[in-house]
């Protein structure tokens, strides 16, 4: 009994691994295809993560472990037992079942936690349902009398050897999407689709005209002070512009001229429809942003 609890916590945390992988790879191809500027690569960051990776790794065991003890298992059992009484043996459709009422309520919960919309809440609560019923599934190998017996290390090897592939199937199909285009680069502008009025939204306003004026009305400015705070001043004035289209989408500028005050190169994202300039809020790695949004 107890190396049958091992074997089937072994293969609960290793599928739970290779989930976490995919979702992650999936998280990051999303989050290119979602609109955002183009912010500075952060170093810093990754050094961080590289150092910490030790600590993520022990945190994902006890989480898998948590979840394998607290959710797949006691889903099995009762999954089991529900099939024993209804069916009269055990069938596998109860696990999915099971699955997708246990996950309807955390899943609802976050949604109206983060205000998401009913497709977005919707897909939040498939993909747990198929994470846990995937899980709970290869699991249930285990406990089949039926079927020949399998070590906790002969089914890890068989999920390391699948998971493996499948990771690298969705990487690779990630990494094509992304060449394909499926990803998020600004709108293309011109001198022309630059002119006009943009607002901070606060009230502070910067006119544009196609002649290359510039009138300013309590823009923003940013500095550091000796800490390397932020520090904010209200440009108020007139001055010239220009549009730099660079070599691409993600290094058009729009460099503006004040003799008042000092303002740094504006860069573009956004949409089509709804174009929008920006500059860092103090150090760029913070990824804090001043924006600007096309009025009318």
């Amino acid at each position: 009994m107890r190396d049958r609890f091992g074997a089937v916590l072994t293969a609960s945390m290793s599928v739970l691994s290779v989930e976490a992988v995919i979702g992650t790879i999936a998280l990051i191809v999303w989050e290119q295809t979602q609109e955002s500027p183009g912010l500075p690569y952060n170093a810093l960051g990754i050094i961080f993560l590289i150092v910490l990776a030790p600590f993520i790794a022990v945190a994902g065991a006890a989480l898998g472990a948590l979840l394998s003890v607290g959710v797949v298992m006691p889903l099995l059992v009762v999954a089991g037992w529900l099939g024993r009484r209804f069916p009269g043996r055990e069938a596998w459709w109860w696990v999915p079942v099971l699955a997708a009422a246990g996950t309807a309520p955390p899943a609802l919960a976050v949604s109206a936690l983060v205000e998401a919309g009913p497709l977005a809440g919707s897909g939040g609560w498939l993909a747990a349902t198929a994470a846990v019923a995937i899980t709970a599934l290869v699991a249930r190998r285990l406990l089949l009398p039926d079927r020949p017996w399998l070590s906790g290390g002969a089914m890890f090897g068989w999920v390391a050897l699948y998971g493996t592939l499948a990771v690298v199937t969705v990487g690779v199909l990630g990494v094509i999407g992304l060449y394909a285009g499926i990803g998020y680069e600004p709108p293309r502008l011109s001198t022309e689709r630059v002119a006009g009025t943009w607002s901070d939204g606060k009230g502070g306003t910067l006119v544009l005209t196609a002649d290359g004026r510039a009138t300013a009305t309590r823009i923003e400015t940013f500095g550091l002070d000796d800490s390397f705070d932020p520090v904010v001043h209200e440009c108020t004035g007139t001055g010239t512009w220009e549009y730099d289209p660079g070599t691409g989408p993600w290094s058009q500028e729009v460099g503006v001229s004040f003799d008042d005050c000092s303002m740094d190169t504006w860069k573009v994202f956004g949409s089509p429809e709804h174009p929008k300039l920006f500059v860092y809020i103090g150090d760029p790695d913070s990824w804090d942003l001043y924006i600007l949004r096309r009025r009318g």
